[in-house]
């Protein structure tokens, strides 16, 4: 499937620090997208809309803890923090790698088994049309490699 050594390196590094119960290579087909929407379905991220008003459409529920962007927590990493500029957070690349490298530890265990709570929200919905039903996997002690767009499911 793929023979690219470094990324199936980066993949296995993920995976050993993330440890997911499974990864999911992503094909981007019809029936790949109608089977991770009917998982969000039953884990409670998805609820179906009515069908006859709006066919294939979903409501997606997020965690109310869980933001886009909280200033406080952004940081540009560099070597120098000038580079941040006047206005930005900065932090050391070794120093946000040791963090980060415990934060993802074990951060996808049992990432899809437990339905969320009553107290999510709802965010939008999202068309059948639209693909993107993939979450990007956390970076690992190489935090500057590219990024790979993976699933983790029961």
């Amino acid at each position: 499937m793929i023979r690219h050594d470094t990324l199936l390196q980066w993949i296995d590094e993920v995976r050993a620090l993330c440890q997911p119960d499974r990864v999911r290579w992503c094909d981007g087909s019809q029936a790949e997208y109608d089977e991770l929407c009917e998982l969000l379905v039953q884990n409670g991220t998805f609820r179906r809309l009515n069908p006859d008003r709006r066919p294939g459409s979903f409501l997606a529920w997020s965690d109310p803890n869980d933001v886009a962007r909280v200033e406080d927590r952004t940081f540009i990493c560099s070597d120098h923090q000038a580079d941040a500029g006047p206005t930005n957070n900065w932090r050391a690349p070794d120093e946000m790698r040791a963090e980060l490298t415990k934060l993802y530890t074990g951060a996808m265990k049992e990432t899809l088994k437990k339905p969320r709570s009553n107290q999510a929200r709802p965010s939008r919905s999202r068309s059948a049309g639209s693909r993107k039903a993939h979450s990007t996997l956390p970076p690992t002690s190489a935090l500057w490699k590219p990024r790979l767009r993976a699933c983790a499911s029961s």
